[in-house]
């Protein structure tokens, strides 16, 4: 049986230590501020806003939410992306996307200082993640793939690591901070031919499935004792939640797995918070 790589421990973990930071910039009159942009009521929104919420409790960090018409113009939200921006009391932002067809959502991003971009949508932030370097902050997400793999001493210096999914969200920021740590890495897309998509599968130590796509990755695609990470957060047929990987026909020959839920997607806000402690102290430390 594998061991099931829970993420409420890590999360739990990261929420003590970030929580102990934030107390330590109140003592010094800094509040650590999240601004949530929220562009119309798109469910897994909201959800996801909901759970920010909760953990920026747990933290001991506050939270400023931005509630905007489904229909603002970009100009519109342009501004108020300049506006907080110019708001020294926000250290830190979550933009919510996709943003709606009408508008130019890289425009948008772009507009983001990247100082205060707390999830990995601007160029100024991904630059860091890309060139091995400490600046901005990667995605949540691929930076709760590490964060799981580090808290249950999982190495990845010199193992092979297969990355599915090539996505700017997670993809391509996991592939990057794996090789920063030493793994070789393997990525796999919708165009790579099916008999290499299972051969890098299955020759793989690490397999982070992020697909989008439900239960797709499966025996066929898999080895023997392997660690897998499954990001992918889907409704089946029954409408049950499930990820990218056969959960079922994956466990019983992998060595450790992600649950899904109950995985990547909660450790996805004590990062969140983490980081927005981060930007905190920065912008501190960037007055005196």
């Amino acid at each position: 049986m594998a061991e099931l790589l829970k993420g409420m421990p890590v999360a739990k973990a990261l929420t003590e230590k970030t929580g102990a930071k934030a107390a330590e910039l109140k003592e010094r009159g800094i509040i650590p501020t999240l601004a949530i942009v929220r562009v119309g009521e798109n469910p897994s929104d909201v959800s996801y806003e909901k759970g920010a919420l909760k953990r920026a409790g747990k933290t001991g960090v506050e939270v400023k939410r931005i509630l905007l018409p489904e229909d603002i113009s970009q100009e519109d939200l342009i501004a108020e992306i300049v506006r907080i921006n110019e708001d020294d009391s926000v250290h830190g932002v979550l933009l919510f996307r996709p943003l709606p067809s009408h508008i130019d959502e890289k425009a948008v991003c772009e507009t983001l200082a990247p100082e205060k971009d707390m999830d990995g949508i601007t160029s100024g932030s991904m630059a860091g993640v890309f060139m091995d370097e400490d600046r901005g902050y990667p995605p949540c997400t691929a930076a709760a793939c590490m964060a799981i793999l580090d808290h249950y001493g999982i190495e990845l210096k010199g193992r092979k690591v297969t990355v599915m999914g090539r996505s700017l969200v997670i993809g391509k920021p996991v592939a990057m901070m794996a090789m920063r740590k030493h793994a070789t890495v393997t990525v796999c897309h919708s165009r790579t031919r099916p008999e290499d998509f299972a051969e890098a599968g299955r020759n793989a130590d690490i397999v982070i499935a992020a697909l989008g796509r439900t239960r797709m990755v499966g025996p066929d695609k898999l080895g023997e004792n392997q660690v897998i990470l499954d990001v992918g957060i889907n409704v089946d047929e029954e409408g049950n939640l499930c990820g990218d990987v056969d959960f079922d026909g994956a466990e019983p020959s992998a060595a450790a797995i992600t649950p899904v839920p109950g995985g990547v997607g909660s450790v996805t806000t004590a990062i969140l918070m983490k980081h927005l402690v981060e930007a905190a102290a920065a912008a501190e430390k960037s007055k005196n």
